[in-house]
């Protein structure tokens, strides 16, 4: 599994992810807040599934 999340992509995902875990800990926006758990995840591991099955990837080559 290479890395293909970083830079910025990777802190956007982290923020939105946690954003809406904590408003469906809220209950502001029900179930579906629990989705932020993916953002959050493919942040916390540098790999997105989909950027992969795309061939896109936001790392900077070494």
């Amino acid at each position: 599994m290479s890395r293909n999340v970083g830079g910025i992509d990777k802190i956007l995902r982290i923020l939105v992810g946690i954003a809406l875990i904590v408003l469906a800990l809220t209950g502001t926006i029900g179930v579906w807040g629990w989705i932020g758990v993916l953002p959050l995840a493919t942040g916390l591991f540098n790999f997105c599934p989909a950027y992969k099955l795309i061939g896109f990837n936001t790392c900077k080559t070494k």
